[in-house]
């Protein structure tokens, strides 16, 4: 005798497209900030800037609180660095 167990189908409006768009949403929202936030820490440590930790609490946090806020701020670390010479970007 074979045991079969009912597939049920996902209790969620939307179905599983609204799953998988909520599953995307919630991935870049963790992966995005820890991301942007070690690129500008290594970004700023390989350039000897002195705030290489602030800025990417500042880049990583505020993109993971707020995401345009935190793009914002990316966006002013990346137009305020210096380049490697030591001359401002």
């Amino acid at each position: 005798m074979t045991l079969l167990v009912p597939v049920l189908p996902l209790q969620i409006p939307g179905g599983v497209e609204l799953l998988l768009l909520l599953l995307a949403v919630v991935v870049l929202g963790v992966v995005l900030p820890i991301a942007l936030g070690y690129y500008v820490y290594a970004d700023a440590e390989r350039r000897g800037e002195d705030n290489a930790t602030l800025w990417a609490i500042a880049v990583g946090g505020l993109t993971a609180v707020g995401f345009v806020v935190g793009i914002v701020v990316f966006v002013v670390y990346i137009l305020q660095r210096e380049d490697e010479s030591g001359r401002p970007a």
